[in-house]
């Protein structure tokens, strides 16, 4: 039995041969230029004895295509929102990325020098390519003589026209379908395209499908995937199959793949024939049916350099040797028993010098050939008149990502967001509608979506002034809510991630915290490494992705330890380089809006809010001598302050141990005559926004050395604040017990945690009596 596919909006074309109007002349010259790019990627490894060279000659035509012919884009201007971008989800072929970067401008340099950007921070030279894999601190004369980047093992937006870090696995498959998403939605009807360089083995892990699912669900018809099908990785020479040979780990080919998820697709028979590359890219141009595009070129990895398939994956010919004088021999002839080699490869200086004299003569090789250096520099001319000739605008509506953070005044709660005391409040529906009051603030800069789960994390609020329905950009593109691909935490953090990184939204993903911490933490981080890095080319504050963890901690009880887990926060909280992110855990209601509000002012690349799920109380805080919600913003604060000098100081962190502490524990502890001072952790990252002489002030050593700690997750994340054995040792958390906790109510999960206020009575009462054997 078989089974077709069943209806597709998509298209499906095949490439067997050029187009005939292709010009003889053109095709020749570009093919020259894939070349040079292919020694360019050979002398690099050569000189580094690290990289991929394999995968990133086989991407050869592909990038020179598509950067040469197909794409608009603006030489001189690298941060243009408004131009076509290639974005490399294939973050290992950053070995061809920074060599056909520096061909690039070398040409264009030879051939037409006014199209170059002033400043050369906005160029990669080929002098650049001496800090391949090489650290800032590298220390060798040239290195420091021209101020060389020191490029990055993957590639990071510190270099030109890169909008976001890429290389783990699958992210950048999704992230650079979140740049598609934003320019679809900031521009409208005429989006840029976001061109996707990856691999087959690229395509393998599980937030790929997720995010490529997505695409197709959502018309994302401004994405181009451009599909090296060279069937090699590192383990594998044949990772997909084909035809009637069975892949090693699918059992489908990169056209059926796409296919499948409603992607045109156009298959180019022969990767290494520029007229039908040339012919695949012009194709994958003309389709008109609101669709996504994956053009698949069959390619060899590693082609004519020498070594082929999985061996050329991350392995090259040794430095000097005979093979890599041969996979240069068809660009310099003879002359390449006269290349440069260090009389001693483990002298970086000699290893240097060596390197800078082959690029050289690559340049006088180009210098040779000055009509092919013009003719590539024209196409760059083109390229930028094609792109202003659209006249390219943001569309009528579009949103303002600015008002997002000038309406977050933590001292100021707008009407809308304002809470009554006595009555009951989830803390995610709390977020949600700050959420939406920020959305409608800025015409719809925030972009929402969650795992299958909108209204229960209360994301949803986001986007509740805007219209039903999920965001499809050809029909229903005023949504604020991206379809997602299901139930797919892993990839909807990629994807808003990258929406966020392209600049004009914030991107806000939800799920179970006990999901989405860990599995959004690789994309969360490495757009944290976006934001840092992207300061060298395009100075500016960071642009902020948010991870919602829903259903926070024990009080998810009803749903068993799988899902309410304690541990979710570790997992993020004081663990990215410090301003790059924030991490919230507000108790009550009312801490929401100050809190993420004075995240967003601080304009970290990701903030990551824990919320719980049940209604809360909103309480009198005023009344119970409580501080204001108000002082959340501190990060740190007295959440009740001792009448004199306080018999003990506890340090408390999450809703649910709040709760019973504030409503059970405190009232007990009162009545007993305990002068108890509390300190209410909500950010750790605030608190050390403040200046050292606050930070003491509000949480000093002499605190951190009596107090003690309650918290509703992990015992390390108590570490900073409780300095003490004594105190460590009496610190209260879900795990005290020694096993994961059972199912129930969440009340009922906190008292078998023994962090009911009871529980808590009974162990602040135990550290008193500690203290006082200690005095």
């Amino acid at each position: 039995m078989s089974r077709a596919f069943g209806p597709r909006r998509a298209k499906w074309i095949e490439v067997n041969e050029a187009d005939a109007g292709l010009s003889a002349e053109a095709l020749e010259q570009l093919t020259r230029v894939d070349l040079y790019y292919r020694s360019i990627v050979t002398i690099q490894f050569n000189f580094h004895q690290s990289g991929h060279p394999g995968g990133s000659v086989s991407a050869g035509h592909i990038m020179t295509a598509a950067l040469f012919d197909t794409m608009e884009y603006d030489m001189g201007a690298p941060n243009r929102s408004d131009q076509d971008l290639l974005s490399f989800a294939a973050g290992h072929k950053a070995t061809g990325l920074y060599g056909m970067w520096a061909l690039r401008d070398e040409l264009v340099r030879q051939g037409r020098p006014e199209l170059l950007p002033e400043e050369d921070h906005l160029r990669l030279r080929f002098e650049d390519l001496l800090g391949f894999r090489r650290n800032p601190t590298h220390p060798t004369p040239l290195f420091d003589k021209w101020d060389v980047k020191a490029l990055d093992g993957h590639p990071t937006p510190m270099v030109p026209f890169v909008r976001l870090a890429s290389g783990p696995s699958g992210v950048g498959m999704g992230s650079s379908i979140g740049l598609a998403f934003a320019a679809a939605d900031y521009f409208g009807a005429d989006a840029p395209r976001i061109h996707i360089l990856e691999g087959e083995g690229g395509l393998t892990p599980g937030r790929v499908y997720e995010a490529v699912a997505s695409a197709g669900a959502s018309g994302l018809s401004n994405a181009i995937c451009h599909l090296d099908w060279n069937q090699a990785s590192i383990d594998s020479n044949f990772v997909t199959r084909e035809g009637d040979q069975w892949g090693d780990y699918v059992q489908w080919d990169p056209m059926e793949f796409f296919y499948l998820h409603d992607w045109n697709v156009v298959h180019v028979a022969d990767g290494f024939d520029m007229g039908q590359v040339l012919t695949g890219q012009r194709r994958a141009l003309d389709f008109d049916n609101d669709q996504p595009t994956v053009v698949v070129y069959r390619t060899e990895k590693g082609w004519k350099y020498g070594i082929t398939g999985k061996k050329s994956h991350g392995g090259g010919h040794a430095m000097g040797s005979d093979e890599y004088r041969e996979a240069l021999r068809p660009l310099f002839g003879d002359v390449v028993s006269e290349l440069p080699h260090p009389d001693d490869p483990k002298d970086l200086t000699q290893v240097e010098a060596a390197y800078w004299a082959t690029l050289e003569m690559v340049q006088a090789k180009l210098a040779s050939e000055p009509e092919l250096c013009k003719a590539m520099a024209d196409r760059m001319s083109d390229a930028h008149s094609r792109l202003d000739a659209r006249g390219r605008q943001p569309r009528e509506g579009a949103p303002d990502v600015e008002k997002i953070y000038a309406a977050a005044d933590p001292n100021t709660v707008p009407d809308q967001l304002t809470v009554d005391v006595g009555t009951k409040v989830p803390l995610r529906k709390q977020l949600g509608a700050v959420l939406g009051y920020l959305n409608e603030q800025s015409g719809g800069a925030l972009l929402v979506g969650a795992a299958d789960l909108l209204d229960s994390t209360a994301v949803s609020g986001g986007s509740k002034a805007f219209p039903d329905g999920f965001f499809h950009y050809g029909t229903n593109p005023g949504s604020r809510t991206l379809s997602l691909g299901g139930i797919c935490e892993d990839g909807l953090s990629c994807i808003l991630s990258g929406v966020s990184g392209f600049g004009h939204h914030v991107g806000a993903g939800a799920s179970y915290g006990a999901f989405i911490s860990p599995l959004g933490h690789i994309p969360a981080r490495v757009h944290a490494i976006s934001q840092q890095y992207r300061q060298e080319c395009e100075p500016g504050p960071y642009r902020t992705f948010i991870l919602q963890c829903g259903h926070a901690g024990m009080k998810t009880g009803e749903d068993g330890p799988t899902h309410a887990d304690p541990q979710a926060l570790q997992l993020h909280l004081e663990n990215y380089v410090p301003g790059t992110a924030v991490t919230l855990t507000p108790w009550e209601p009312q801490e929401i809006w100050p809190s993420m509000a004075a995240a967003l002012r601080s304009r970290p690349a990701v903030i990551v809010p824990f919320v719980t799920r049940p209604g809360e109380p909103i309480l009198d805080r005023e009344g119970l001598g409580l501080a204001p919600a108000s002082a959340a913003t501190k990060g740190v604060y007295l959440l009740r302050e001792a009448e004199g000098t306080p018999d003990v100081t506890v340090v408390i962190q999450g809703s649910g141990v709040a709760y019973a502490f504030v409503q059970d524990a405190l009232p007990r502890l009162l009545e007993d005559g305990v002068d108890i001072e509390v300190v209410y952790v909500t950010s750790p990252e605030l608190f050390d926004l403040l200046d050292a002489e606050r930070r003491a002030e509000v949480f000093g050593h002499e605190r951190a050395a009596r107090a003690m700690g309650v918290t509703g997750f992990t015992l390390p994340t108590m570490y900073r604040w409780i300095r003490s054995d004594a105190g460590r040792a009496h610190t209260m958390y879900p795990f005290q017990g020694g096993h994961y906790l059972g199912s129930g109510a969440g009340e009922m999960v906190i008292h078998e945690a023994g962090l009911d206020g009871e529980g808590q009575y009974a162990g602040i009462r135990k550290y008193l009596e500690e203290l006082a054997r200690g005095r």
